[in-house]
């Protein structure tokens, strides 16, 4: 039996390890897995070895409130790995989990492979050389990740965006008003929070916010607001008392639909913004966390941007309201300049297309090329093997 360990911490990373278990059971079907994962890699058959939601938390001041609770997962899950002594770990995303399993292991004799880069090339770039003691390989989803790393001596794969294989482009709009009668003259506008709780919670309120103050300058708003499973019903609290009323989405199908529907969006920024570029749809986009965090952080952070289209960029293509530019006065006027000057959401989509030809890797598509990179780990440790 060969096992392959999965450690995924948030619904971006879930989604992750569903594309790649598919991918790897394409090429090999004899392939077990087991790990930590959410509801997109339970339709795939995998069995989390605990709830996937309670991993869902992100900054400093969000963490420490937490801590014991991660730490007693933390250890569950490293004494699970060294029980079931897996062929290949990997860890998905949320360094903040992932990375501590994998120094935890990799001394004991565990390959580990992370998936996803963590952005310390954005900030606290001598953490690099902590990573390279941690991990075996890099499975990079952007292109400017490799040279990065392999200075530190850390082997990197660039195994693409898995964006591209979304279906996010797919949608039908006729589609998605006619299931939810939308009048001709409403116009759709997507709000995306995050996955994370500390972040709608931060976050949604304000783009509540802002879409009450739009709806007074654009008439027939109809907010649309995709549903991540760790933080569903936080959602649904802080929007059950918008006006307008939001249309709340969780099936995969219909958020993409709602995307080819929408006009412009309020995006928090990550993968989220990236998925809505390549539906196509202009946006703003907006971030805060807590204050501690915040100040932190500007002090480390060594990038221009945070939106990835921004940064592929170089430019800014989308604009970014973060911390005290995070009101709903700022995001407002933003959202209905989009909405009411075509210029300006045809200069967002123009700028989407170059971005998207430099997060596609060479054949093939992502989840194959980081499934590739999976089984080359596990045939290398097969190889090493004494006879």
């Amino acid at each position: 039996m060969t096992l392959v360990y999965i450690v995924a911490g948030e619904a971006s990373g879930d989604l992750l390890g569903a594309r790649l278990i598919a991918a790897l059971r394409d090429a090999r079907p004899d392939l077990v897995f087991a790990g930590v994962g959410g509801d997109r890699m339970a339709e795939q058959g995998f069995v989390s070895l605990f709830p996937m939601r309670e991993l869902a938390v992100m900054g400093l001041a969000e963490v420490l409130p937490n801590i014991r609770r991660l730490s007693q997962r933390l250890t569950q899950t490293v004494a699970d790995i060294e029980a079931r002594r897996p062929a290949v770990v990997v860890t998905i995303d949320s360094p903040g989990f992932g990375l501590r399993v994998a120094a935890r292991v990799r001394p004991k004799g565990f390959t580990i492979l992370h998936y996803v880069a963590p952005q310390v090339w954005a900030w606290r770039q001598g953490r690099v050389k902590r990573i390279a003691k941690e991990v075996d390989r890099i499975l990079a989803l952007l292109p400017f990740e490799a040279p990065f790393f392999e200075k530190a001596g850390i082997p990197v794969d660039f195994v693409g965006h898995s964006i591209l294989e979304s279906g996010a482009d797919q949608g039908d709009a006729a589609r998605f008003r006619a299931l939810h009668a939308i009048a001709p003259d409403e116009r759709i506008v997507l709000v995306m929070p995050g996955s994370r709780r500390s972040e709608v919670g931060r976050l949604l309120p304000t783009f509540g916010a802002a879409l009450k103050l739009a709806a007074n300058r654009v008439p027939k708003l109809r907010p649309v607001v995709p549903l991540a499973g760790p933080v569903e019903e936080s959602v649904r609290a802080v929007a059950a008392g918008w006006h307008p009323a939001p249309i709340l989405v969780r099936d995969i199908a219909e958020k993409y639909d709602a995307f080819a529907a929408a006009e412009a969006g309020i995006i928090k920024s990550g993968t989220s913004s990236l998925e809505v570029a390549l539906a196509g749809v202009p946006m703003v986009v907006g971030y805060r966390v807590n204050p501690i965090t915040a100040a932190i952080v500007r002090r480390l952070v060594k990038v221009q941007y945070v939106s990835i289209v921004n940064l592929l960029a170089k430019r800014s293509i989308i604009p970014e309201l973060l911390q005290e530019d995070c009101t709903p006065e700022k995001l407002s006027a933003e959202l209905v300049r989009l909405l009411t000057d075509p210029a300006a959401a045809t200069a967002q989509r123009d700028g989407f297309a170059s971005v998207f030809d430099m997060l596609r890797p060479e054949g093939g598509v992502p989840s194959a090329a980081a499934a590739a990179s999976v089984l080359r780990a596990i045939e290398g440790r097969s190889a090493e093997a004494p006879s």
